[in-house]
């Protein structure tokens, strides 16, 4: 999907109005700053943008009765993995674990019993993104469990936009016209889970559901949908969400 020379970007109204609002009206100063740090516009190419790619591990998949036991965020641009400056962190939940979680992310009660709140870390968390957009696969999950999560705790959310691998793949396997002639034949749709979409760009496995690999994961994977279905040059506001 490469964009023809001389094609403007199509326009993103709200967020930039929006992040420039938050910096004016918000009372946190942890948010306050976060927000006055700005981020890359919506002209700003992929190619310059820096860029975090965050994954985190829940008690469940719905913000308003689950929570979040551990974040790992990796910063990167499209052409280096910053892996020193990786962060993670588990984290002691609000709520109870239950068994069907721990299951899937493996952190258990032994593990959050000395684990910081979110509340602890959130300096860091925001000195760690802030001025970088965002990089998450499936937006529907990090998004609004940390919007929910800082709000809790600090009166106020953190919403900003971010780039969605899950949806960007969705764009090529879900919504194409090939995609919707294949299902239309009775073909099941292409998986655009994380592991099966990386298979798709021949990227390594590794093992699932711990935050800081799949933040990993993650940012290998949009450097991969770039380099194979755009440019250095597409504005970022072509791709955020």
């Amino acid at each position: 999907m490469r964009l023809p020379r001389g094609r403007r970007p199509p326009a993103v109204p709200g967020w930039p109005e929006y992040l420039a609002k938050r910096a004016t009206l918000a009372q946190d100063p942890l948010l306050a700053r976060f927000f006055a740090t700005g981020m890359p516009g919506p002209e700003t190419p992929i190619g310059e943008a820096p860029m975090v790619a965050l994954d985190m591990e829940t008690t469940g998949l719905d913000e308003r009765r689950h929570a979040i036991v551990s974040i790992g965020l990796v910063p990167f641009t499209l052409g280096r993995i910053h892996l020193a400056e990786r962060r993670y962190w588990v984290l002691r939940p609000p709520r109870p674990l239950n068994a069907q979680s721990v299951t899937f992310h493996h952190i258990t009660h032994s593990d959050i019993a000395g684990a910081p709140d979110l509340n602890e870390i959130l300096e860091e968390l925001l000195a760690a993104i802030a001025g970088r957009l965002m990089v998450v696969h499936y937006r529907h999950i990090e998004r609004p469990f940390l919007e929910a999560a800082v709000k809790a705790r600090r009166g106020e959310g953190l919403m900003c936009p971010v780039i969605d691998t899950m949806s960007l793949e969705a764009r090529w396997h879900r919504q194409s016209l090939l995609a919707r002639f294949k299902r239309w034949i009775g073909r099941p749709p292409a998986s655009i889970r994380l592991y099966d979409s990386r298979a798709r760009y021949g990227l390594p496995v590794y093992s699932g559901h711990h935050a800081l690999i799949d933040a990993l994961a993650t940012a290998e994977l949009l450097q991969a949908q770039v380099a194979t279905h755009f440019t250095p040059e597409t504005p970022v506001g072509e791709l955020w969400s």
